[in-house]
């Protein structure tokens, strides 16, 4: 089975990072460890990048302390870094929750003007991703984040974020861990999109949401979710129509969602359906290693080799 759709656009793609460059580390959402913090800061460093900590990063919330911070001041931090001059880049320190309760805070237009810049993050940073997408058509990447495990601890997932950033040509074809390959057999070629199962069915129907995925390549993971519940999940996301006209799926890592089996029988029954290319075993997300994967870049996937092939870097010169 081929499939090949062209109705969802290629998004703007920010231009790639060289040493000596400032980026900015944000926290949108949940409190960050300052040790961890410490930790990923050292390894920007290390690759030529002067990292610089947003005000409230460590700040913590009054009462709420699954927040790093007030919802306005994390805005803040996001909207400053965002439109700062010096700042090539703007990566977030981790996940949790609280960036939808910070997304409606932004000024977009001011966003749009400060141009495109790249932004790093997975998790609950869907959320952004999807705004980052639906009001400033930006490519973003879904990779590691600065003060988590999965990228101080990690060698796989460090170099390959280090290579996207730095030398993307170099990571346009996207392998998938060992076993990778068919849930359902087939090539398919689209724009990439996705993130977090979750965080994609809390979007919909809100000011950020994605209406449309026709001709789009889902990328979905999640983690701590038993398979009923994203069975609710993605059948939220059917019903909605987002996924009318998908042309492939890349499947990332269900980290605690149960014994495998029954995650993937999960999968298969609604995904299987759609009648389109639908990969598994695609180790980015909530997973050791975690690759970096592009949003809203181009690219084929093909999904009895376990492999999505970029048709352009992820970022420009």
């Amino acid at each position: 089975m081929t499939a090949d759709h062209a109705r969802t656009p290629e998004l703007t793609r920010p231009r790639r990072l060289v040493p000596g460059d400032r980026v900015a580390v944000v926290a949108p959402s949940g409190p960050v460890p300052e040790e961890l913090l410490g930790a990923g800061l050292d390894v920007l460093r290390g690759w030529g990048l002067d990292p610089v900590v947003a005000p409230h990063v460590l700040a913590g919330h009054k009462e709420l302390e699954y927040l790093a911070a007030s919802d306005r001041q994390r805005a803040d931090d996001l909207q400053r870094a965002w439109c700062d001059p010096t700042v090539a880049g703007v990566l977030c320190a981790r996940g949790g929750y609280g960036a939808q309760r910070m997304v409606d805070l932004l000024d977009w237009d001011a966003l749009r003007a400060a141009g495109p810049k790249v932004f790093v993050g997975y998790s609950d940073i869907t959320s952004l991703h999807e705004a980052f997408a639906v009001r400033l058509g930006l490519a973003t990447l879904h990779g590691p984040m600065v003060a988590v495990p999965d990228f101080t601890g990690s060698q796989r997932a460090r170099e390959h974020l280090k290579a996207t950033l730095f030398t993307p040509e170099a990571t346009q074809t996207v392998t998938g861990l060992p076993g990778a390959g068919p849930l359902v057999p087939g090539r398919a070629s689209g724009v990439t999109f996705g993130g977090c199962l979750c965080m994609l069915a809390a979007d919909l129907a809100t000011p950020t949401g994605r209406r449309s995925a026709r001709g789009g390549l889902l990328c979905v993971e999640d983690i701590g979710e038993e398979p009923y519940r994203l069975d609710r999940m993605l059948t939220q996301l059917l019903r909605s129509g987002l996924l009318d006209g998908v042309a492939g799926v890349l499947l990332g890592s269900w980290q605690d969602c149960g014994p495998y089996e029954e995650v993937r029988a999960t999968l298969a029954d609604l995904l299987a359906p759609l009648g389109v290319p639908v990969a598994e075993h695609f180790g980015f997300g909530h997973c050791d290693g975690a690759l970096t994967l592009p949003l809203g870049v181009r690219a084929e996937l093909d999904a009895d080799a376990g492999e999505l092939r970029l048709l352009r870097p992820a970022l420009t010169d």
